[in-house]
């Protein structure tokens, strides 16, 4: 005999946690992936080949959840935003199966996992982990008054290198911020491709972006800010001294570019679109390179 209170709430409640998730965008990870590569570039650089195996758990598990924690607290602040643009009106607080309350609730919940997380760091990372939670909780009101959040993006984004630096040796050497550095342009690119399929609503609705401000010229900024991303990589490369591995990486990753560039030539949501959840592929070819290079390249 099936319990009655079962019967009736169990739908109810997975029906509910099926919109936590969704509000966590759990069902949407390309932003998990862009948040990690960068990362896991830095764990694997400042452990030159070998990051401990503890701090690899405790960072991926900080991606996730700095990453869901950031998604909560945008919704929660663009909750009347969102239902007038096409590409958001389907979100969770916008259609009201979430409320206010309980977005901050969520948000609340993930914090205390992070601060969790960075317990385990020592004193260096866990002052950085503070800067980290700023920049995060930051990013979604800088929209209102700032045309380039993208940048405030990047580099919450960015920021888990010289943390993952701290962490591993105590230290946030050159080589740290060069990454970070790396990780806020290529964060820049991604999202204003991500922000030009947005671009005629948030011009509606006075909400700022590098797409706005590049204006006609966004195909060419995105062009050259990609050339100083393939520059930067090469920098981290020589700093590292790292050898034709990562460089054979950097090379196809360029080539990646270019055909974002050409997904996006149009102009059209749906190339642009295309060409932000395709970013991801930049990360994982240059950790893979970072990966082949420790494995294969002997030591000096």
């Amino acid at each position: 005999m099936k319990n009655p209170f079962v019967a009736t709430f169990a739908p109810e409640i997975v029906s509910q946690a099926r919109n936590y998730g969704k509000l966590m965008r759990v069902d949407k990870p390309v932003g998990i992936w862009l948040l990690l590569w960068p990362t896991l570039w830095a764990l694997w650089l400042a452990g030159e080949g070998t990051p401990d195996q503890g701090l690899f758990v405790v960072f991926v598990l900080g991606v996730f959840v700095m990453r869901s924690a950031g998604c909560v607290l945008n919704d929660f602040v663009d909750r009347k935003i969102d239902p007038y643009v096409e590409r958001t009106r389907t979100r969770p607080l916008a259609t009201g199966a979430v409320s206010p309350l309980e977005a901050l609730t969520l948000f609340a919940a993930l914090g205390l996992i992070a601060v969790g997380l960075a317990t385990m760091l020592n004193r260096q990372a866990q002052l950085l982990a503070i800067v980290a939670a700023g920049l995060t909780i930051a990013y979604p009101f800088i929209k209102r008054f700032v045309s380039i959040p993208q940048f405030v993006l990047g580099a919450a984004f960015g920021w888990a290198a010289p943390m993952a630096f701290a962490a591993q040796t105590g230290e946030t050497p050159e080589l740290a911020w060069l990454v970070f550095g790396a990780a806020l342009i290529w964060a820049v690119i991604y999202d204003t491709f991500y922000a030009m399929v947005d671009r005629d609503d948030d011009r509606k609705l006075g909400v700022k972006s590098t797409a706005i401000l590049f204006g006609e010229m966004d195909l060419f900024v995105i062009a050259g800010l990609q050339a100083l991303l393939v520059v930067s990589l090469i920098l981290i490369g020589y700093r590292a001294g790292l050898g034709i591995w990562y460089y054979f990486s950097v090379a196809i990753s360029a080539g990646i570019m270019l055909w974002h560039l050409w997904l996006a030539r149009d102009r059209q949501p749906a190339g642009c679109f295309r060409a932000f959840l395709k970013n991801h592929y930049i990360g994982m070819v240059i950790f893979i390179g970072i990966v082949l290079n420790y494995t294969f390249s002997p030591a000096v």
